[in-house]
């Protein structure tokens, strides 16, 4: 029979030990993810609609619901509180004394992760499909989601006699967290207006390399100005060419 995956929570203390694994009691059933983008509208007289500018994207949150159960070890005067494994999870949102900030965790589940086919491949599972998000998408391929908790909402819905809770739901939020150089290795952006380096794959073309750098095909003839190419239909796969900048 094959192991059940546990999600699970990597949580980074500020002491710089390894990162502590807190697993779920039980698995979720349901994962929600919001994710979006701040544009700015731009309002040209005459036109029918304002033209849509990119500002910047918004922090990805991640909303799970988590169950946990104790009656197992009985309901009586023995009974165990299920706040001992809830109280796990309430921690990530306090604040540790040396960071002065809540901890920094990762939630992962498995290979399969939302994401996973985001600039690269995800085992088994790549196809054609998958390939050409990664390209189109630099290198911000992600197998887990690293985040800080922003909000637990606690629900207990059992007790024993005495009072002990026994059952309970937390409603977790996750914000997404980066920091500056992660994000700025993982856009790998590139600019029209700077001279990048290219190195030539097996069967490709001047004008899909344009297309890649310049969103315009037509303009592979600067390339091949830059790097004195005379057959534009003879490239040499491993080839270095220089990608000017045009305006």
């Amino acid at each position: 029979m094959e192991q059940l995956a546990k999600a699970a929570l990597l949580v980074q203390w500020a002491s710089g030990t390894a990162p502590e694994l807190i697993e779920v009691q039980y698995n979720p059933t349901e994962l929600s993810y919001d994710k979006s983008a701040q544009l700015a509208e731009i309002p040209i007289p005459g036109l029918d609609a304002p033209l849509q500018q990119f500002v910047r994207g918004q922090a990805e949150k991640l909303t799970v619901e988590l169950f946990f159960d104790t009656t197992e070890q009985g309901m009586g005067q023995r009974a165990t509180s299920v706040t001992t494994l809830t109280d796990r999870i309430y921690q990530l949102i306090k604040i540790e004394p040396n960071r002065h900030a809540p901890p920094i965790c990762t939630f992962v589940w498995s290979e399969q992760f939302p994401g996973s086919s985001i600039g690269g491949t995800a085992g088994k599972a790549a196809n054609a499909i998958g390939s050409a998000i990664g390209a189109a998408n630099g290198n911000q391929r992600r197998n887990g989601f690293k985040c800080i908790v922003e909000s637990v909402r606690q629900k207990f819905t059992l007790f024993s006699p005495e009072g002990v809770p026994l059952r309970a739901t937390l409603t977790v939020t996750l914000r997404e967290y980066k920091t500056l150089e992660d994000q700025l290795a993982q856009l790998n952006l590139n600019s029209p207006d700077r001279t990048h380096s290219y190195v030539v794959q097996r069967g490709e073309t001047l004008a899909a390399i344009a297309v890649q750098y310049y969103e315009r095909p037509g303009e592979w003839r600067a390339i091949a100005a830059a790097n004195e190419i005379e057959d534009p239909r003879r490239l040499n796969a491993d080839t270095f060419l220089t990608i000017p900048p045009i305006r």
